[in-house]
């Protein structure tokens, strides 16, 4: 797997770090960010996605909160964005 760092919250503290990186084999996104609280793990659940579609969370899944300075980094499919944002 080749990870390419796209960035990191701005003005992060030691221990305080949502992180995206791009996998360069396969496209994904991979993010770090502030575990989902109950609450919005509810509020998740209660609008749903698709018709029919369940709204539990496997086990193998989970739901984060990325802050929103955090787009920034996201490549577009017009260009990529977080090469300019990360200064690469």
């Amino acid at each position: 797997m080749k990870l390419r760092f796209l960035g990191i919250i701005p003005n992060t503290g030691k221990d305080d770090s949502p992180t995206i990186w791009l996998d360069q084999d396969s496209g994904d996104l991979l993010i770090q960010s502030y575990r989902a609280t109950e609450e919005e793990l509810k509020a998740c659940k209660e609008i749903g996605s698709i018709p029919g579609h369940s709204t539990d969370v496997p086990d193998h899944e989970t739901v984060i909160r990325l802050p929103k300075v955090m787009l920034q980094y996201i490549p577009r499919p017009d260009g990529d964005a977080a090469d300019e944002a990360a200064g690469t």
